[in-house]
């Protein structure tokens, strides 16, 4: 998925979140103590990251999934943009399940 308009998309989240224009949901500063992930690693691990998923017509705002990699640990994370009002919001966070992606962590595996 690198096409010019991921590659955009991306740019966008990553200078949100260099200029601290993001906006943590209840819901992932709940997972993030749950799954021992600290903010900053998520902030940190934004420099490589790449799209996995796109949710274009989410219900509130168009999200993406992308894979990054905070220390030696893979995140997921779920991330809402708001375009017009230059910012991100971080929904979730996680490290993804090896049960339920292919080994490149960038392809859902199909159930059974």
């Amino acid at each position: 998925m690198a096409d010019p308009a991921h590659t955009d998309l991306l740019d966008f989240i990553r200078c949100c979140m260099a200029k601290g224009q993001v906006y943590w949901t209840y819901h992932v500063n709940m997972r993030l103590r749950e799954r021992d992930i600290a903010r900053q690693a998520v902030l940190n691990a934004t420099g490589e990251m790449q799209l996995v998923e796109a949710y274009p017509q989410d219900k509130y705002l168009p999200s993406y999934l992308v894979l990054c990699t905070a220390g030696d640990r893979p995140l997921h994370v779920l991330i809402a943009l708001d375009a017009p009002g230059h910012n991100v919001r971080i929904i979730t966070a996680y490290v993804p399940d090896a049960a339920e992606w292919t080994p490149d962590l960038k392809t859902r595996r199909k159930t059974p």
